[in-house]
């Protein structure tokens, strides 16, 4: 945006509630973003965005048209964020909540990469299968298909799809405790597997 069009846009005369309106939409969503990956806390982003706003309304008469407008934004918002952690270092409550929202961040990301670590093991073990057996877990196990409903898409007996199925769970059982011992019997037990 030139430099023109930037004086315009930020002192435009009876229209400065639609220019700041018109600012806001622009830039308040980047900074939103740039504020959850600095603080991991939404809450603590919004009051902040609401304060850097709130600055850029106080101060729209001081903005230098000739100067970068985001580049003054986003050190506005980058003040905010150094004056939070500065009082999170005086206040000890903060430094709890901080803790927490880190803690919980991550067990998130922990309990994400272990999810996928279980999926993987478990379609290692769905491959070994035989055919038969390996189309009768995913239609039944993965699927949510019934016995019922398998049978008829595979052309068998549900009594078929019943003993394939009991294979099936007891391999897959016996292959990922044999990869990863105790820690996956608790989630076999979970998923009722």
């Amino acid at each position: 945006m030139s430099t023109r069009n930037k004086s315009c846009f930020l002192n435009s005369g009876g229209g400065e509630q639609r220019a700041f309106e018109q600012i806001y939409q622009l830039y308040s969503e980047r900074i939103y973003g740039r504020l959850i990956r600095l603080l991991k806390d939404e809450d603590i982003a919004d009051s902040i965005l609401q304060d850097v706003f709130l600055r850029i309304w106080e101060r729209r008469a001081q903005i230098d048209p000739a100067q970068p407008f985001k580049a003054y934004l986003y050190k506005i918002a980058e003040n905010f964020v150094y004056d939070y952690f500065r009082k999170v270092a005086r206040d000890k409550k903060l430094q709890v909540k901080l803790r927490a929202a880190a803690a919980d961040y991550y067990d998130q990301i922990e309990e994400n990469i272990f999810k996928k670590e279980y999926e993987a093991l478990i379609g290692e073990a769905i491959l070994k299968l035989p055919p038969q057996r390996q189309k009768v877990f995913l239609l039944c196990k993965i699927e949510g298909k019934s016995y019922e409903e398998a049978a008829s898409l595979l052309g068998i007996s549900i009594s078929t799809v019943s003993n394939q199925l009991v294979k099936a769970t007891k391999s897959v059982k016996e292959y990922v405790l044999s990869a990863n011992g105790m820690a996956f019997t608790v989630l076999l037990v979970a998923f009722k597997w």
